[in-house]
C-alpha cells in the first residue's frame, strides 16, 4: 500500500511530466489525458506512458473533454477499484456519444493498469466503450495496440507478462520538475499476502539491472533531479544483474552506488517488506548521508496470530528487532507503517496488539485501512469476516493513536535544523515550500530564486501535516 501523502506528491510530479512531455509531434497534434489511480508506481507509468506516446503526436491534457485518448491507468488495491473504472468509463461514453452527435472527432477509451490486469477480458465484455485494455507490464505496446484498436474493435486486448521487458522500450524521460523525480526498479512481489492482489496484477518479483537503473538516475540527475524515489512493490527485494555480469546488487548497494553520482542529493526507496530489510541494508542507512532518515515499512499488524493469517512471515517482535537495528543505526531515522483494522477473525485482544505496537514504536506517520476482500485472494474465501461498525469504531481508535504519535514527533521537530529541498511556491507571498528528510512539507520565507536549493531551515511551528520555519542563514535569501 502506498502513503496518501507520497501518492499525492506523485500524482502532482506525474500531472507536471505529462504536461510537459515533449517529443516530434506529427502535422495533427492529438490531445491524450490520462487519470491515474492509486500508487507510486501508476503514477510513474502514467508518466512513461506519456512520455511513450509523444513522438506519436499526443500532446497532454488535463480535460477530458479535448482528448483524443483517454487513458485510466488504475489500481486494484482498494475496495470497488473495478466499479469505479466502469463509472469513469460510463461517463467518456458519454462524452464521446455527445461529441459525436456534434460531429466532433473521435475519442479513444483505454484502460491500463492493476483493475486491467486482473479482469482485462471481463473489461472487454461488460464495458464495449472501451477500445483497450493494456495491463502494467505489456503499456510499451500501447502505439501498437491504439493501431489495432482503429483497426478493429474487440482486438486490442494485452495483459501478458512478456518475456522482454518494458523498459528497454521505452524512452528517457524528458524533464524534472520540482527537483525530485521516481525510478522504478523493482516490480511484482513473491510473498502472497493472502489480503493482497499484487502477485497476480504485477507478476513475480522482477528487477531491473543495475547497469540500466543508474543510467536512468545519472539522466534525471543531469536534468536536475536531487532526490530520487526508487520504486518497488517490494523495493527492498532488489537483486538487479550486475554490470559486471557477477553477482546481483542488493538495494544497499545500489544505494551506495546512486549515492556517487554528482547533484544526487537524497535518495528514498518505498515499499519495503520487514523480512527483506537485511544488515546490509541497515547499515547503509547508517553509512550513507544521501540515504533519508525516513522509511516507510509496513507491518500491517500488532497480532501475531493476524500476521500469521496474513501470511506475512514475520512476527511483532521480528518487527520489533528490525526497528531497534534501525535506531541503532540511524539514531534520527523516523518511521511510517501500514495498518489494516478488521482482519477476517480479528479480535479485540488482536487489535489492541496493534494499538500497543504503535504506541511502542512511535511512528512518525502510519496509514491506516478497513479491511476489504479483494476478488481472488485468499483472505477474501475467510470466514469470521467482522461487521462494518466495528472496522469502523476500530479504525477511529487507530487513527487517533496514529494522529498523537504524529504529533508528538512533529512538535519534537521544532526547535530543530532542518536540510530542506523547497521546490514548489507557497499560498503566501514570498513563501516557498519544500520537503523535509521526514517527508514533511515545510513552509518558509524563501525568495522564488532559491528554488530547486536544499537550504537549512529552523523549525519553529509544527502542524498536523506540515512543519513551518525560517531560513538558519538570513543572508541566503540576498545570496
Amino acid at each position: 500500500m502506498c502513503p496518501p501523502r507520497v501518492r499525492k506528491r506523485a500524482w502532482n510530479q506525474a500531472r507536471r511530466a505529462r504536461r510537459s512531455a515533449q517529443g516530434s509531434r506529427l502535422s495533427l497534434a492529438k490531445k491524450l489525458c490520462i487519470k491515474t489511480y492509486g500508487c507510486q508506481m501508476n503514477v510513474y507509468d502514467s508518466g512513461r506512458m506519456a512520455d511513450l506516446l509523444a513522438p506519436l503526436g499526443y500532446d497532454t491534457t488535463e480535460d477530458a473533454a479535448e482528448a483524443d485518448l483517454v487513458i485510466l491507468n488504475t489500481c486494484h488495491i482498494r475496495e470497488k477499484a473495478a466499479e469505479k473504472v466502469y463509472s469513469d468509463v460510463g461517463r467518456l461514453r458519454d462524452l464521446r456519444a455527445e461529441r459525436n452527435a456534434r460531429g466532433g472527432g473521435g475519442l479513444t477509451i483505454a484502460v491500463a493498469g492493476c483493475v486491467a490486469q486482473a479482469e482485462g477480458a471481463e473489461i472487454m465484455r461488460r464495458a464495449p466503450a472501451v477500445d483497450l485494455v493494456v495491463g502494467p507490464q505489456a503499456y510499451h505496446r500501447l502505439p501498437e495496440l491504439i493501431a489495432r484498436a482503429h483497426r478493429s474493435k474487440g482486438e486490442a486486448l494485452d495483459t501478458d507478462f512478456p518475456v522482454d521487458s518494458k523498459f528497454d522500450h521505452l524512452p528517457q524521460q524528458h524533464r524534472v520538475e520540482g527537483s525530485a523525480a521516481f525510478l522504478t526498479i523493482q516490480e511484482g512481489c513473491d510473498k502472497f499476502c493472502t489480503f493482497c492482489v499484487v502477485p497476480y496484477t504485477r507478476g513475480a518479483e522482477t528487477s531491473r539491472p543495475v547497469g540500466a537503473v543508474l543510467a536512468e538516475a545519472r539522466h534525471l540527475a543531469g536534468l536536475g533531479a536531487q532526490e530520487i524515489t526508487l520504486l518497488g512493490q517490494n523495493v527492498n527485494a532488489y537483486h538487479g544483474e550486475a554490470p559486471d555480469g557477477g553477482a546481483p546488487w542488493s538495494l544497499a548497494r545500489l544505494a551506495a552506488a546512486l549515492a556517487e553520482i554528482p547533484g544526487l542529493a537524497r535518495i528514498r526507496y518505498t515499499t519495503s517488506h520487514p523480512r527483506d530489510m537485511d544488515d546490509t541494508l541497515i547499515a547503509a542507512h547508517g553509512r550513507l548521508p544521501q540515504l533519508m532518515p525516513f522509511l516507510h515499512l509496513p507491518v500491517q499488524s500488532g497480532s501475531d496470530r493476524i500476521l500469521d493469517q496474513m501470511n506475512r512471515r514475520h512476527t511483532a517482535d521480528d518487527y520489533r528487532q528490525v526497528i531497534a537495528k534501525l535506531r541503532a543505526a540511524r539514531p534520527d531515522i523516523a518511521l511510517s507503517s501500514d495498518f489494516i483494522v478488521g482482519f477476517p477473525g480479528e479480535s479485540e485482544r488482536d487489535f489492541q496488539a496493534t494499538l500497543d505496537l504503535v504506541t511502542e514504536i512511535g511512528f512518525a506517520q502510519a496509514y491506516s485501512f478497513k479491511y476489504s476482500p479483494r476478488p481472488g485472494t485468499p483472505a477474501s474465501m475467510m470466514a469470521d469476516s467482522l461487521p462494518e461498525e466495528v472496522k469502523s469504531e476500530r479504525l477511529a481508535r487507530l487513527q487517533a493513536a496514529i494522529a498523537e504519535g504524529q504529533r508528538r514527533f512533529n512538535e519534537a521537530c521544532v526547535g530543530r535544523i532542518l536540510p530542506v529541498l523547497f521546490d514548489r511556491p507557497g499560498r503566501r507571498p514570498g513563501q516557498l515550500v519544500g520537503r523535509s528528510p521526514y517527508m514533511h512539507a515545510v513552509h518558509a520565507e524563501v525568495p522564488a530564486h532559491l528554488s530547486g536549493r536544499i537550504l537549512d531551515v529552523v523549525i519553529d511551528s509544527a502542524h498536523p501535516n506540515s512543519l513551518g520555519g525560517h531560513l538558519a542563514d538570513p543572508a541566503e535569501a540576498a545570496a
